[in-house]
C-alpha cells in the first residue's frame, strides 16, 4: 500500500475515534475535569504499552528519539486539550466548532512558515468548502459568543497546527512516547481540579473504555498518519469527526439533528472525499 494511502486511513481512522466523545459523554456521569483527568491517564498508559511493546528493549532509546519536538509535541497537544474545554465553557459550541475547523488553514500557513511544505490548490479549496459546511452546522446556534472562548478555541487550533507540523517534520523520529506524554501532561494539568475518586467500578470501566479507545486510539493513529500525508491534508481529514460525532449521537440516542447539520455535514464529508479522490489520481503512475 502506497504511503500516502496508508496515512490517510490511519487519519480517517483517527478522526472516527475522536467522534466518538459525544457518545461516551453520555454514558459517563463525573465532571469535566475528572473526565479528563482518566482519559488522559488511561490514554498515556495505552500508547506507552504500545511503545513497550513494539520497541521493548529500546524503549528507553525510542523515548529519548523524541529530542525537543516531542516535548514540543506533548505540552501543545496537552494545552490544546485544556484550551478546547475551556473555549467550549466560556463561548458556543458552534464558535469553537467553526474555529476547529479552521485548523487545516493554520496548518497550511505553519507549515509554509516552518518546513517550506506548500499545499495544492485542490485540498486547499476542499478545506475551504469543509469549512463553510462546519459553518452551516453550527449556524443556527451562533449567538455571539464570548471574547474569551473563542480566544481560547483559537489557541486550541494554533496548537493542534503547531502539533500536526512538528509530527510531519520529525517523521523519520517514532513519535508515539511523545503522544503518550501529552496526554500524562493533560491529566496533570486538570489534576487540582479533578476529583479522581469519584465514581463507581462501573464508572471506572467505562473512563477506561473511553480513554483508550476514543483519546488513546486517536491519538495513536494521529501520531502514525501524520508523517504519511501533508500536514494540511491531515488536519482536513481530522474535521470528519465534526460531522461523525453528530451522526453517533444520532443512531446511538435518537437525537435527530437539524437540518441544517445534516447538510452542513454531508458538505464536509464530500468536501474531505472528493480531496482524496483527486490527490488519488493525482498521484496514479
Amino acid at each position: 500500500m502506497r504511503p500516502v494511502w496508508l496515512g490517510t486511513i490511519l487519519l480517517a481512522a483517527s478522526a472516527v475515534a475522536y467522534s466518538t466523545a459525544g457518545f461516551f459523554t453520555r454514558f459517563i456521569h463525573v465532571d469535566a475535569w475528572t473526565l479528563l483527568f482518566w482519559r488522559g491517564v488511561f490514554a498515556g498508559l495505552f500508547i506507552f504499552g504500545i511503545v513497550a511493546w513494539r520497541e521493548r528493549a529500546g524503549f528507553t532509546k525510542a523515548v529519548r528519539a523524541i529530542g525537543r519536538d516531542g516535548l514540543l509535541i506533548a505540552l501543545c497537544s496537552a494545552l490544546a486539550t485544556v484550551c478546547f474545554l475551556n473555549g467550549m465553557r466560556l463561548s458556543t459550541v458552534a464558535d469553537v466548532m467553526v474555529i476547529d475547523a479552521m485548523i487545516p488553514f493554520l496548518t497550511a500557513g505553519i507549515a509554509w512558515l516552518v518546513i517550506g511544505e506548500r499545499e495544492d490548490k485542490a485540498t486547499l479549496v476542499a478545506t475551504l468548502a469543509a469549512v463553510a459546511g462546519v459553518g452551516v452546522m453550527a449556524g443556527p446556534a451562533i449567538t455571539g459568543g464570548r471574547l474569551a472562548g473563542d480566544v481560547l478555541g483559537l489557541a486550541m487550533a494554533l496548537l493542534m497546527s503547531f502539533v500536526l507540523v512538528l509530527i510531519r517534520r520529525n517523521r523519520g523520529v517514532n513519535m508515539l512516547p511523545a503522544v503518550a506524554l501529552s496526554a500524562f501532561v493533560c491529566a496533570a494539568i486538570v489534576l487540582p481540579f479533578a476529583h479522581p475518586l469519584a465514581g463507581t467500578g462501573h464508572t471506572f470501566g467505562l473512563l477506561a473504555l473511553f480513554g483508550v479507545s476514543q483519546f488513546g486510539m486517536g491519538l495513536l493513529l494521529l501520531a502514525l498518519g501524520t508523517p504519511l500525508v501533508s500536514a494540511t491534508r491531515g488536519a482536513l481529514i481530522g474535521v470528519l469527526q465534526t460531522p461523525l460525532g453528530t451522526l453517533w449521537v444520532w443512531l446511538a440516542f435518537s437525537e435527530t439533528p437539524a437540518t441544517a447539520t445534516l447538510i452542513g455535514g454531508a458538505i464536509v464529508l464530500s468536501a474531505v472525499v472528493i480531496d482524496i479522490a483527486l490527490h488519488a489520481r493525482a498521484t496514479e503512475p
